[in-house]
């Protein structure tokens, strides 16, 4: 087992493509930790590098206090699961399992021994005459996992390995890998492009763009103390309604529109950077859980939105409301800040079912002001 370090990575491509700047991350002994972000942000570019299949163009990659840079892919005791499983169609499961073992040469019955292990932790069991064309798609993910894990490499290497499920199944293999990855305790780096994958599956994650990291902390923690636009939008589904606002000259109300949300003091004394904005414009996130359907009697400031659309899903509603401001959309790009009109861009709201809530009708939404993160319009970096 290992704790893997890369200190101040970086890859450029023969043609100056910029894939992943200079990048420091730890992956203690035992920690599962998650990149995520969107296509192309150079998340699978960083786990090749860590696995030897992409030169590193500067920096130092580290297991322990031992260099690998220049260590083959085959040296570095490294276990990788791909998103198509890699299998090999013409051998049993029990026969995959042990290929790596056989190609190093191990004692049939030490083979046998560990492939059963693998086995049982896998629940593989009564799989192990069968090939891969006879197993379901969890089934086979399974074997690529025990594939990995009869070998007890240093290091698990994870590149989308769930994407080729379906969602229930999707749901199913999440907690079957995070309860495998505890058991063997082995340092994971997993990529993904699903940030629910990421939010219940890592210790702790890093959010990529464009190369870089924005943040890397604790699920719970990206979620609430997002440190910028990109990850408050980027973490949380539905995303993070985000909105141009004016703050008030004492820090007391914010004005979005047409509309006026006063503010308590709380709110200033939590965040003493805001008096620097003050009488200026921002950028105020509400999370759609923050948002509830107001009785005539609740004393929350308010939001009123027009309903565009209404989601039953059984247990929670969704609701699609236009407010008069300009909505703010952080996206992947070169740009921190693209702003949609007003007409073109739909707030989310997550209500009870037990919500009486129509498409047409003009809805006063209560507003949960502690909640309410800040974000400098400029640098979209977060205030307080």
């Amino acid at each position: 087992m290992a704790t893997i370090s890369l200190r101040q990575i970086e890859k450029v491509y023969a043609n100056g493509f910029h894939a992943v700047h200079p990048t420091d991350l730890v992956v203690e002994e035992g920690e599962f930790m998650v990149l995520v972000g969107p296509s192309g942000c150079g998340k699978t570019t960083i786990l090749r590098m860590v696995a030897g299949l992409e030169e590193i163009t500067r920096g130092a990659l580290y297991f322990d206090d031992r260099p690998v840079n220049y260590v083959s892919p085959k040296e570095r005791d490294v276990a990788m699961v791909f998103q198509n499983y890699a299998l090999y169609p013409h051998l049993t499961v029990a026969d995959n399992l042990g290929f790596a073992l056989e190609q190093r040469r191990l004692e049939k019955a030490e083979i046998r021994r560990k492939v059963a292990e693998a086995a049982e932790i896998l629940g593989l069991t009564d799989w192990l005459r069968r090939k891969p064309g006879q197993l379901s798609g969890g089934q086979r993910q399974r074997v690529a996992m025990g594939r990995a894990i009869v070998r007890e490499p240093a290091v698990f290497l994870m590149d989308e390995p769930l994407s080729n499920l379906d969602a229930k199944l999707r749901v199913q293999m999440r907690g079957e890998i995070t309860a495998i990855q505890r058991r063997v305790g082995v340092a994971t780096l997993y990529v993904t492009h699903d940030q629910t994958e990421a939010m219940t599956m890592g210790d702790r994650v890093a959010v990529m763009r464009d190369g870089t990291i924005q943040q890397c902390d604790a699920p719970q923690a990206l979620y609430d103390k997002p440190v910028n636009l990109f990850v408050a939008g980027f973490m949380g589904s539905p995303a993070m309604n985000m909105y141009r606002a004016t703050l008030g000259p004492a820090v007391d109300a914010i004005a979005l529109g047409s509309q006026r949300l006063p503010l308590d003091e709380t709110v200033a004394k939590a965040r003493p950077s805001l008096a620097s904005f003050a009488g200026r414009e921002v950028v105020v996130g509400l999370r759609p859980e923050d948002l509830h359907v107001a009785p005539t009697e609740d004393p929350r400031p308010r939001l009123v939105g027009d309903v565009r659309l209404v989601e039953a899903l059984g247990n929670e509603t969704m609701v699609h409301f236009a407010v008069d401001t300009n909505r703010v959309v952080a996206e992947g790009t070169d740009d921190d800040v693209v702003v949609h009109d007003a007409i073109a861009a739909v707030s989310t709201a997550r209500v009870p079912n037990s919500a009486q809530v129509s498409v047409g009708t003009r809805v006063p939404f209560a507003v949960d002001i502690s909640a309410i993160h800040f974000f400098d319009p400029d640098s979209g970096t977060a205030i307080g």
